[in-house]
């Protein structure tokens, strides 16, 4: 800790665009949204129905938005004193308190979660009102912030003292509220742009997190159910899964989405590499609780039409996603790479429509195989031969 107390600092532009990685406070700060994320996905394998995956999504996207908001403000404004650390332990707690309500989150605690939820916002906005005091030039940023989450807390914190559905109503709102604020700030974003280096890399540290849930559920699976080759079989084939997810992620971070919004002078650019990981790590997240679903079924009864879906859909997800990053060039820009994505996906999608009888071996191999298909497909395309000749490399 360089400084016992100290005021917020700017911590990007062209005179602080040093080199940064994440700090050790944020890498333990992430733990909590280990334990979060492990209790999504607990709970969305307690109930694999159309209302459980429902559930599990409008739980999942306050926990994320939470992990979203603290890792913006340190990009941008991060001082390592005890203030700071304080204010981040008081954070980690409320995002602790929405993991033990996690559980029982659109029923009885409900309202425990809105509150966890709305305490963190509140902690977030003291934060960009210090800064904006003590930084003018990021006034007008820290001002549209702090208003727009402040709301937002509000409805979530009202939300608490309200019956169903006017509680969720409020919790609607509130999430518009949070993703418009970003949204809306064009102008005072501009000349503030996340630092462009740190943010991808805390980016990928939440992927990884996720990715790492998906490992557990494969080892709870295989752990928990009676060993046999088929077992065995589909544990490799799921870890095989999340492998080729972390390789097509991770090998395509070509892409500078924030050098590309300073370069273009369009914030968009950065919003679609921020939004468009919501649907990935929700994909990454309920592709391991599929996996999970298939290896613990028994080898020779027919995959369940939820489990089935639930797998499938998951995987097409994520490449959907990857498929979009592409697309638009916040990962390696790349045409070619975008369509097989996307031609996965509705693979995908076919073997959950026709895929009614397949033993879950049959399921779990065929999900498997596009995804092998993608990592062959990339590898291919990266020969410098190829490289050469294709003009949409």
């Amino acid at each position: 800790m360089a400084n016992f107390l100290h005021t917020p600092r700017l911590r990007i532009g062209e005179d602080n665009e040093e080199e940064r990685r994440a700090t050790w406070l944020e890498l333990f700060y992430d733990l909590v949204f280990v334990v979060a994320v492990s209790q999504l996905a607990h709970n969305l394998k307690s109930d694999i129905s159309p209302s459980g995956l429902w559930g599990f999504v409008v739980l999942f996207i306050p926990v994320w938005w939470s992990w979203i908001g603290t890792t913006f403000y340190a990009n941008r404004f991060d001082s390592d004193d005890i203030g700071h650390r304080l204010l981040v332990g008081v954070q980690m707690l409320t995002a602790a308190a929405m993991a033990v309500n996690i559980h029982h989150g659109l029923s009885e605690s409900a309202a425990g979660f809105a509150l966890a939820y709305a305490l963190g916002r509140a902690i977030l906005v003291v934060q960009y009102v210090l800064a904006g005091i003590h930084i003018p030039a990021a006034k007008a940023l820290t001002t549209h912030y702090a208003i727009g989450f402040a709301i937002a807390a509000v409805l979530w914190l009202l939300s608490a003292f309200l019956p169903a559905p006017w509680r969720f109503v409020l919790w609607g709102l509130g999430i518009i509220i949070d993703f418009a604020t970003p949204l809306t700030a064009h102008k005072v974003q501009m000349g503030l742009l996340p630092h462009a280096s740190h943010l991808p890399e805390r980016f990928g540290l939440f992927t990884i997190i996720v990715l790492g849930e998906a490992i557990i559920a494969v080892v709870n699976g295989v752990s928990e159910h009676h060993w046999n080759i088929l077992t065995a079989i589909s544990g490799l084939f799921g870890l095989g899964i999340a492998f080729g997810l972390w390789w097509i992620y991770f090998d395509n971070l070509g892409g500078t989405p924030i050098e590309a919004a300073k370069v273009s002078g369009k914030v968009s650019i950065m919003n679609i590499w921020l939004y468009t990981h919501l649907p990935l790590v929700i994909g990454i997240a309920a592709a391991g609780v599929g996996v999970e679903e298939v290896i613990l079924n028994q080898s020779k009864v027919a995959l369940p039409d939820s489990q089935r879906w639930l797998i499938c859909s998951a995987v097409a997800l994520c490449l959907t996603a990857i498929s979009i990053l592409h697309n638009f060039g916040v990962i390696r820009y790349c045409k070619i790479r975008s369509r097989y994505r996307i031609i996965g996906a509705i693979l995908l999608v076919a073997i959950a429509v026709f895929g009614e009888g397949l033993l879950p071996i049959a399921v779990i191999t065929l999900v498997a195989v596009v995804v092998a298909v993608q990592v062959i497909q990339d590898l291919y395309q990266s020969r410098p031969s190829n490289r050469l000749i294709d003009p949409e490399f």
